[in-house]
């Protein structure tokens, strides 16, 4: 729970969050505050990481300060500012329910602060602001090059500021927001955070961008090491990433288009495979509630979907979508995503040009897709 004009990003789970004062990384409000409590499972303890604490300085921190309190102990931490930072970057607690109080009156500089936290039934806290910098693996620099890790990420890196360069399938460069990139990869939801399983490997030449799971990772050259997201099923299984072959298209409609020399050209369901070449599949021009239809056969496991629109003389692509699936082809079951309290819309293409790659989390056992 928070409460105040101060609160910035702000994403609190049971399990694990993130929050930051009003405007981080830029400069905080004068005469602000914010008050967060955060509430992990009965007989779980908290641990806070401090990702940046960066409060004007003044004496006992009077002016713009940071403060936590244990009301099940009536331990306080605190107060903090930037002549009085925090002698560690990670707090461990003995409560599960820690109240977090920011305070400014008027300053002229500071970024703020951005805190991370996750209960002590997840105790590894991975990278998610440019004050967290330090890998987890910089402590053995002679290692050798390719090694495994596994770190807790938090609810809401989404969001935190940073870049990251690399997509899926090629890895991340090891310059990138650890649990930002894991964000884009699909190993984790933002909602909720999780369990990030990585290794780390030689660099490559040149990171492509690419647009995924509501966020753009940007193009980049070489970097000595990347970074490789590891699927819980892919340790259990090579053919987690296979694409699933469809074997029957299906739609609401399709556009019978009529060209300009009166030539016809059928956009029918069959044309909306990603790799056909030429035009695809689109609705019939002024159709609501168009929907796409793919039956794999059998039930499967599905992690994820890519999606692509047709530049062949049309500039056509869709820009946002919902998920349903079935096991019959008659019941439907709307996607909710890892919150599920509401139909999870999807962010789609921005051009016709680009794929667009969402992952399902959870997975989706079904054998049609709709």
């Amino acid at each position: 729970v928070s409460a105040g004009n101060g609160c910035g990003h702000t994403l609190l789970t049971p399990h694990s969050g993130t929050l930051s004062s009003k405007n981080y990384p830029g400069t905080y409000p004068n005469h602000t505050m914010c008050c967060w409590r955060l509430q992990a499972p009965p007989g779980t303890s908290l641990l806070l990481a401090f990702g940046d604490v960066d409060l004007e300085p003044s004496e006992h921190c009077a002016h713009s300060s940071l403060l936590l309190s244990d009301p099940q102990t009536g331990t306080a931490y605190g107060p903090y500012c930037r002549n009085s930072v925090p002698s560690a970057s990670l707090l461990v607690t003995n409560s599960s329910t820690v109240t977090v109080l920011f305070n400014s009156t008027s300053h002229r500089s500071g970024r703020g602060l951005l805190l991370s936290y996750a209960s002590s039934q997840h105790p590894g806290m991975g990278v998610a602001s440019p004050g967290m910098q330090r890998h987890p693996w910089d402590a053995s620099p002679d290692s050798p090059l390719t090694m495994c890790f596994s770190v807790y990420c938090p609810a809401g890196c989404k969001d935190i500021h940073g870049d990251i360069w690399g997509n899926p399938s090629q890895g991340y460069r090891d310059t990138s927001l650890l649990c930002k990139a894991a964000v884009h990869a699909g190993v984790i939801a933002d909602e909720l955070g999780g369990q990030v399983t990585l290794s780390r490997e030689k660099g490559i030449t040149l990171y492509e961008s690419a647009f995924a799971n509501g966020l753009r990772s940007k193009r980049g050259s070489l970097s000595e090491k990347r970074l490789i997201f590891h699927k819980v099923c892919c340790l259990l299984s090579p053919a987690c990433d296979e694409v699933l072959e469809v074997v029957t298209f299906n739609a609401s409609s399709w556009w019978h288009e009529v060209d300009v020399l009166g030539q016809d050209r059928a956009w029918v369901a069959e044309r909306a495979a990603l790799g056909t070449t030429g035009h695809s599949w689109a609705a019939e021009p002024g159709a609501k509630a168009a929907w796409l239809e793919l039956d794999l056969g059998t039930r499967r496991n599905v992690t994820g979907i890519i999606t692509k629109g047709s530049s062949e003389q049309h500039n056509y692509y869709v820009m946002s979508y919902h998920v349903s699936s079935s096991r019959d082809g008659k019941n439907w079951r709307p996607y909710r995503g890892s919150s599920g309290q509401e139909d999870k819309v999807f962010e789609g293409n921005a051009d016709s040009r680009g794929e667009v790659f969402n992952a399902f989390i959870p997975s989706i056992v079904a054998r049609y897709i709709r």
